[in-house]
């Protein structure tokens, strides 16, 4: 069983805080598995937790995004090339570019989207 996705503390509603998400969600056995953690003023948050070898195959979204590795080493195909994102690392991408991520080994990954319509 997956533990209980987090959930913003109560707050003003101009601040939004998640203290940890690293364990929002486990992967599925065959796939990345998604848990969205927030919906905010401008921005929608998904952490994705992947198995070594698991993938998201090439695709695009509909906003400019940034990926963050929470944890583990994950390589992220876009435009033409492959970067290596680990913990720290930070990668942005336009709205419809189309990329793949794929994790090298057990690795959690923060997506924001940003989405000004996003409430």
């Amino acid at each position: 069983m997956s533990p209980a996705a987090p959930q913003p503390e109560p707050a003003a509603p101009a601040l939004s805080h998640l203290a940890d998400v690293r364990d929002a969600v486990e992967p599925y056995p065959d796939r990345p598995r998604p848990q969205r953690v927030l919906v905010a003023e401008g921005a929608r948050v998904v952490v994705f937790a992947f198995d070594a070898g698991q993938e998201l195959r090439e695709h695009t979204a509909a906003f400019p995004v940034l990926l963050q590795a929470l944890t583990g080493h994950l390589q992220v195909t876009a435009d033409g090339r492959t970067v290596d994102l680990e913990p720290g690392g930070v990668v942005h991408m336009t709205t419809r570019l189309p990329h793949a991520v794929r994790a090298v080994e057990p690795s959690r990954l923060m997506l924001t989207m940003l989405d000004p319509a996003a409430r």
